[in-house]
């Protein structure tokens, strides 16, 4: 009898036959059953060869794999996961998907994830966080497949993960003074910042009193601080693109506020810090915003500062090219091929945008806009 080219076979003391051989992932792979007659057993192994030889074969011990323990090796092992989005997936697990946590990846279907979505949509969660759930589920089978666990994404449902347009307020430049009036002074340059360039928050904390050049007129984001909300956890980052990583032109008529806060406000390395000398946290800006806010009566987010400044900067007549460059946003390939903005203009929108400021009651913008996230 000649020897066996694949798998191998052997007899158990139960009298059954065992079968295993060395999957395309390197690792030896047994046969989810035992065999009555070695008989068995090899057509077991032949079909598998052949499933290999064809590109249909099927991790099946992987399959089994319970989804919680899966997701996080994949959470743990996946350097694009940042880690708050790690934080979320793993609070969103607990809290929104209990009932996928120990089933199999192989018992995970189509009708399962539509069960799922539809009691998760009626119950106490929040929209957004159940399409964060399904985004990262659909991203978790997606791995599933390339490591051979399942053969299809169960996740069919359309649009369950999209991010739906959301309506922002924009505040009107009266408004925005009103703002930065009514907020405790150590947070008024960050007001500005957010409303008249365009900062994130996370980017506001991040900078450094180096990244404030008074020379030339421009503030340089360089990372943004990320808060983690359950550990407290706080670091900073890189911007998620290179385009995130920005110089932007300060308009005039900040500067005097700029050059106040550096010598009020500032501490030795950072341009926000608390009153303990320690970096700034960024609830610490929240809540001093939410009460300036409730004086004023303005219905606006902090955030929705970022878009007043993209308002703003559209109304100077800065083109999209200038726009995503001033704010820091990332295109396809093709897009920044032609969507370039030439440094100078930088400056021109900021010169426009004080101009805007000298002139406030004729401005009129917009009471909402669409953004997408």
């Amino acid at each position: 009898m000649g020897r066996r080219r694949f798998g191998t076979v052997r007899k158990l003391p139960s009298g059954k036959f065992q079968a295993s051989f060395i999957g395309p992932n390197g690792k030896r792979q047994t046969a989810p059953n035992t065999f009555r007659t070695k008989t068995d057993a090899d057509r077991y192994l032949v079909k598998v060869e052949a499933d290999i030889s064809r590109g249909a074969w099927l991790d099946e011990q992987l399959g089994r794999q319970r989804f919680e323990d899966y997701a996080r090796a994949y959470l743990a092992e996946n350097p694009d996961v940042g880690a708050r989005w790690q934080e979320t997936c793993l609070r969103n697990m607990r809290l929104h998907m209990t009932e996928l946590l120990d089933k199999p990846l192989v018992a995970i279907t189509a009708p399962v994830v539509r069960s799922w979505h539809a009691k998760a949509l009626a119950g106490s969660g929040g929209r957004t966080s159940i399409q964060q759930s399904y985004r990262f589920l659909r991203a978790v089978m997606n791995q599933a497949i390339r490591d051979n666990a399942i053969t299809v994404n169960p996740c069919t449902i359309k649009g369950a993960g999209s991010d739906r347009a959301k309506e922002r307020n924009v505040a009107s430049v009266a408004e925005v003074a009103a703002l930065v009036d009514a907020i405790t002074p150590r947070y008024r340059a960050a007001v500005l910042l957010a409303a008249w360039c365009g900062l994130r928050r996370g980017e506001i904390i991040g900078l450094a009193v180096t990244d404030v050049d008074l020379a030339t007129n421009q503030v340089w984001v360089r990372r943004t601080r990320v808060e983690l909300l359950e550990s407290g956890a706080a670091f900073d980052k890189d911007p998620k693109t290179d385009a995130g990583k920005r110089p932007v032109s300060i308009p005039p008529h900040l500067r005097s506020y700029l050059v106040s806060h550096l010598e009020q406000w500032a501490g030795r390395e950072w341009v926000f810090v608390g009153r303990d000398g320690q970096r700034m946290r960024g609830n610490a800006i929240y809540q001093a915003f939410v009460r300036a806010r409730s004086k004023v009566g303005v219905d606006v987010t902090f955030h929705d500062l970022r878009h007043t400044g993209q308002s703003l900067a559209a109304l100077t007549g800065a083109n999209l090219a200038d726009l995503k460059k001033r704010l820091g946003h990332s295109s396809n390939a093709a897009a920044i091929r032609y969507l370039h903005a030439v440094d100078g203009r930088d400056k021109e929108v900021a010169a426009e945008l004080s101009k805007l400021a000298a002139r406030a009651n004729a401005v009129q913008l917009p009471r909402s806009i669409i953004v997408k996230h």
